[in-house]
């Protein structure tokens, strides 16, 4: 549950975002949140960090923008941490709905052209 709606980036802009960087100080005050929030939210699963050899957690721009996005839902929108990991989940969902989506329309494209080349070939034979 690493793609946040980042789908549209270049692969090296992807993999930079998803690169562990951050330890969970720097990482909580960048969300404005404390450190134990951020070990709580990991026990729940809303978030993932990735762990040094040393286990030391390191947080990801992705994680960043995805503690963000729960801290909105809570403290703007007032959604419950049951609410959030639903919301994270369809998210997710719909994301992998509309990666194959992408993939279908793509499959369509290359068979429409290959309809449309038969097509130009067998006028070019009628005359």
């Amino acid at each position: 549950m690493r793609d946040y709606g980042h789908s549209e980036k270049r692969g090296d802009e992807m993999a930079s975002n998803s690169e562990p960087r951050y330890v969970i100080s720097i990482a909580a005050r960048m969300v404005g949140i404390e450190a134990h929030t951020l070990r709580y939210y990991e026990r729940l699963g809303l978030v993932q960090p990735c762990r040094s050899k040393g286990n030391i957690r390191l947080y990801s721009q992705d994680d960043i923008d995805q503690l963000h996005y729960i801290k909105t839902l809570m403290g703007d929108l007032g959604v419950n941490l049951a609410g959030v990991e639903v919301t994270l989940r369809l998210m997710h969902r719909m994301q992998e709905m509309q990666h194959k989506l992408g993939g279908m329309e793509d499959t369509i494209e290359r068979l429409m052209g290959v309809e449309s080349d038969e097509e130009s070939d067998i006028e070019w034979r009628d005359l």
